[in-house]
């Protein structure tokens, strides 16, 4: 037997998971992951850029303050994306183009 409604969630094709987006930015955010995953490519490169200077000059304290900074970052985001209703989240983050925060 073969159904073709709705599954009971609020997914819907091509979506993506509010629950790892989140977990993502909180875990990987100093490396622009997240932004990967949402489909942000110009901040996921930004971040990610930023975090890898940081993490091979990490014995100099700018490369050190800069992932410092970017994994701050991810971490808010991660927050962010995780306290959204998920209807919220599809609309700011999915179908919207909310870069940062």
């Amino acid at each position: 037997m073969t159904s073709t409604g709705s599954t009971g969630g609020s997914a819907t094709p091509g979506s993506k998971s509010k629950i790892a987006a989140g977990l993502l930015a909180i875990f990987l955010g100093g490396f622009g992951i997240h932004k990967f995953y949402l489909g942000y490519r110009k901040p996921a490169v930004i971040m990610l850029v930023g975090g890898l200077i940081g993490f091979f000059g990490s014995f100099l304290l700018l490369p050190l303050l800069l992932i410092i900074a970017t994994s701050i970052v991810g971490f808010i985001e991660g927050i962010i994306y995780l306290t959204k209703s998920d209807a919220e989240f599809e609309q700011i983050y999915v179908q919207g183009t909310r870069d940062w925060f």
